[in-house]
C-alpha cells in the first residue's frame, strides 16, 4: 500500500542503496559487462526477430520485402520518439539516482512515459487517416504501395505501445535494471517470431500477418515492462508524478535530443535511400533495389545491435558515476567499451564480407538482381563498419553526461550530416553504385568527426 500513497518502502531504499554501491564501487570492466550482457541479449533477440521477419516476408515476394523496407522509415519515427523520451528521462533518472534524488527520478519517469504514450496515440490516429499518402511519402512505388499499406496498418495501431515501450525499456536500463528491461523486450520479440510463422503462413495473412504479429508482441512486451516498474528498487510510474513543466521537458531534451536527431535522420535517410535506389535502378528492377537495401539494413542492424547493447550497458555505469562525481571510473569504462566494440566490429565485418552473397541469398534466392545489388551494398558497408564503434560509444558518452550540443552533432553525423549530401552527390557520378557506397562513406566521415572527442574524453573527463 505504501506505493499507492506515494511513500518509499524500506525494500526500495535498501535495494537502491545496494545498487548505488554496486554501480559506484564494483570493478569497472566487470560492471560494464554485467550491465551489457542483458542488453546485448535483448538487442540480439530483437535483431534476430528482424532477420526472421525479413526471411518470412522475403519468401512472399520481392514487392513484399520492398514494402516492409519502405515501412522501416515509419518504424524509425517510432524509435525517434520512444528513444527521445526514454534516453531523455532515463539519463536524468540515472544521474538523479547517482545523486540520490529519488523524488526527482520518479517525477521524470512518469513524465517521460506518459508523454511518449500521448504522442504515440496522436501519431497513430493521423497515420491511419493518411495511410496511402504516408506510404508514398516514404518512397513506395506503385507496385510496392499495397504491401507497404498492409504492413503499416497494424504498426500504426500499435504505435502508442511501441513508443512508450521503448521509453520504459530505457528508463529501466538506465537505472541499472538491465535484466528486467531485457525480459520485457525479448519476450515480445520471441513471441513475434512465433506469431510471424502462424499469421503469415498458418492464416495466410501475408505482409499484414507480419504487421499484426509485431503489434501483438509489442503490446505484450509493453505490459511486462510496465509491471517491471512496480518491482522493489525500481523507479515507479505514478500518474500523480506526471509533471509536464517546461523545466522537465528541457531536462528530457538535454538527455534525449541526440537520440531524437539520430533517429529523425535515420527516417529521412531511409526515405532518401528508397527513392534513390528506385531512381537509379535499371528499369523494371526498382522493387529489387529497394528490397536489397532493406535486407542489408536488417543484416547490418543485427551486427550493430551487439554494439548498441554494449553501449547501453556502458551508459548506466557512466551515468551513475558521473552523477556521483567519480570521473575516473567514467573514463575507464569509456576506454574499455570503445576497445571491445571495435574488436567485435572487425570480426563481424570480415565474416560478413566473406559470406556476403550467401547472406543476401538467404532472404530471397529467387531474385538474382536483388542478390547482386545486396551483395555489393553489404561489401561496401563492411569496409567502414569497424569504425562506428568509436563514434557510437563517444556519442553515448556525451549524451549520458548531458553534453547535449556535442552529442547531438555526433548523433546527426552517420545518417544526416554526411549521409544526405553523400547520397545526393555520389550517384550523379556513379549511378546506383554511388547509392551503394553512401553509408560506408558516411560512416568513415562520422568516425573522423568523433575521433577528437573520443581522444579528449580518454585524456580528460572533467565536467
Amino acid at each position: 500500500m505504501k506505493h499507492i500513497f506515494g511513500t518509499t518502502s524500506k525494500d526500495d531504499e535498501l535495494q537502491r542503496n545496494e545498487r548505488f554501491v554496486m554501480m559506484t564501487e564494483s570493478p569497472v570492466r566487470q560492471l560494464v559487462m554485467k550491465m551489457a550482457i542483458p542488453t546485448v541479449i535483448s538487442m540480439l533477440v530483437i535483431a534476430m526477430y528482424n532477420i526472421i521477419d525479413a526471411f518470412f516476408v522475403g519468401h512472399i515476394s520481392t514487392e513484399a520485402t520492398a514494402g516492409v523496407g519502405v515501412s522501416f522509415a515509419y518504424m524509425t519515427f517510432i524509435n525517434a520518439i520512444g528513444f527521445f523520451f526514454g534516453h531523455g528521462s532515463g539519463n536524468y533518472i540515472s544521474t538523479a539516482l547517482g545523486a540520490k534524488k529519488y523524488d526527482d527520478a520518479e517525477k521524470m519517469a512518469a513524465t517521460g512515459f506518459i508523454s511518449s504514450m500521448t504522442i504515440g496515440t496522436i501519431a497513430a490516429v493521423v497515420g491511419l487517416c493518411l495511410l496511402s499518402p504516408l506510404s508514398r511519402m516514404m518512397g513506395a512505388t506503385p507496385d510496392v504501395l499495397e504491401s507497404a499499406n498492409d504492413y503499416l496498418l497494424f504498426i500504426l495501431i500499435g504505435t502508442p505501445f511501441m513508443m512508450s515501450s521503448l521509453t520504459l525499456n530505457n528508463q529501466l536500463r538506465l537505472q541499472g535494471n538491465a535484466r528486467y528491461a531485457m525480459v520485457g523486450i525479448t519476450t515480445g520479440a520471441i513471441l513475434n517470431i512465433f506469431l510471424d510463422a502462424f499469421l503469415i503462413y498458418g492464416l495466410d495473412m501475408g505482409v499484414m500477418g507480419a504487421s499484426l504479429a509485431t503489434c501483438i508482441s509489442q503490446m505484450v512486451g509493453w505490459l511486462i515492462l510496465l509491471l517491471g516498474t512496480e518491482r522493489s528498487g525500481n523507479v515507479h510510474i505514478r500518474f500523480r508524478n506526471f509533471t509536464p513543466t517546461l523545466r522537465s521537458y528541457v531536462d528530457i531534451f538535454n538527455g534525449g535530443a541526440p537520440s531524437l536527431m539520430r533517429h529523425v535522420f535515420v527516417c529521412v535517410s531511409t526515405i532518401m535511400l528508397n527513392r534513390y535506389a528506385a531512381f537509379y535502378a535499371a528499369p523494371g528492377t526498382e522493387a529489387s533495389a529497394i528490397a536489397a537495401f532493406a535486407i542489408v539494413s536488417r543484416v547490418m542492424m543485427f551486427a550493430f545491435s551487439i554494439i548498441l547493447g554494449l553501449g547501453q550497458g556502458f551508459q548506466p555505469v557512466c551515468g551513475f558515476n558521473y552523477g556521483a562525481g567519480l570521473h575516473e571510473r567514467v573514463r575507464k569504462s569509456f576506454i574499455f567499451t570503445t576497445q571491445l566494440a571495435t574488436i567485435i566490429l572487425m570480426v563481424v565485418s570480415i565474416t560478413f564480407a566473406v559470406f556476403a552473397p550467401d547472406i543476401v541469398r538467404f532472404f530471397r534466392s529467387e531474385d538474382s538482381e536483388l542478390i547482386k545489388i545486396g551483395t555489393e551494398v553489404l561489401l561496401w558497408q563492411c569496409l567502414s563498419f569497424p569504425l562506428i564503434g568509436v563514434s557510437t560509444v563517444t556519442n553515448m558518452m556525451y549524451q549520458t553526461t548531458r553534453k547535449t550540443l556535442v552529442a547531438t552533432v555526433l548523433s546527426m553525423g552517420r545518417q544526416g550530416i554526411f549521409f544526405i549530401p553523400t547520397i545526393m552527390i555520389l550517384p550523379l557520378f556513379l549511378g546506383l553504385q554511388g547509392v551503394e557506397m553512401t553509408q560506408a562513406v558516411a560512416d568513415a566521415m562520422t568516425f573522423l568527426l568523433a575521433l577528437p572527442f573520443a581522444i579528449k574524453e580518454t585524456l580528460d573527463v572533467r565536467p
